[in-house]
C-alpha cells in the first residue's frame, strides 16, 4: 500500500526564534484530505564526550517546558540547517564544556517526535580530549561533571536519566565499547 502523503498547501501558524510551526493540508494515500501542524527544526547536535579514564563529561541544566533540570550529554542546536553537524558538535562541546576532542565518531542520528517535530539530532562520540576554558552564551546555565559511562548506563536503565538524546547516545556508546 502507498503510505506517503502530498502536499497540497502550506499556512504558517507562528515563526519564532526556535519554534517554526505550521500546518500543511495534505491529500492521503486513498485519496482524502487532512491536516498536518507540525514544528520545523533547523536540527541540533548531541556529544558523548568520553574521557580516557572512562568518565563521560555530563551537564545538569534546568529546562523549562519541564520545570526541572535535566542530566544531559553536551548539545546545542544547528545554526544554520545547511551547517556541517559535525562542526556544529565540536563548537557545542567547547562551548558547554570547554573541551576539544581529537576524534569523532559518528554514532548516528535521531528523530526526535517524527509525529510533531522534523528535528534531527546528529550524536557522536568524542574521545582523546583535552578541557580548556567555557565559552557559554549569555542564556546559558549549566554545570559539568564527570560521570563513569558504566554509571550512566545503570541511570539510563534505571530511568534515572529521561532526557531521549542522552540515553540513546550513551546506550551506543556502551555497545561500541562492548560495555553491554
Amino acid at each position: 500500500m502507498e503510505l506517503y502523503e502530498k502536499q497540497l498547501e502550506r499556512e504558517e501558524i507562528y515563526n519564532g526564534v526556535v519554534l517554526h510551526v505550521v500546518r500543511d493540508k495534505v491529500a492521503l494515500p486513498n485519496g482524502r484530505v487532512a491536516y498536518r501542524e507540525m514544528c520545523l527544526h533547523k536540527g541540533a547536535v548531541a556529544v558523548v564526550p568520553l574521557t580516557a579514564d572512562g568518565n563521560v563529561i555530563m551537564e545538569r541544566q534546568f529546562r523549562y517546558a519541564h520545570n526541572r533540570v535535566f542530566l544531559e550529554i553536551p548539545a546545542g542546536k544547528l545554526d544554520r540547517q545547511d551547517e556541517n553537524p559535525l562542526d556544529a558538535a565540536k563548537r557545542e562541546l567547547k562551548e558547554e564544556t570547554g573541551a576539544v576532542a581529537k576524534k569523532y565518531t559518528p554514532l548516528g542520528a535521531l528523530d526526535t517526535t517524527p509525529a510533531l517535530v522534523n528535528e534531527k539530532i546528529y550524536m557522536y562520540l568524542a574521545e582523546d580530549i583535552e578541557i580548556g576554558e567555557r565559552k557559554l552564551d549569555p542564556d546559558e546555565f549549566i554545570d559539568v561533571e564527570l560521570i563513569p559511562l558504566s554509571e550512566l548506563i545503570d541511570m539510563v536503565m534505571k530511568g534515572e536519566i529521561q532526557d531521549a538524546k542522552t540515553q540513546i547516545a550513551i546506550l551506543k556508546v556502551a555497545r561500541l565499547k562492548k560495555m553491554i
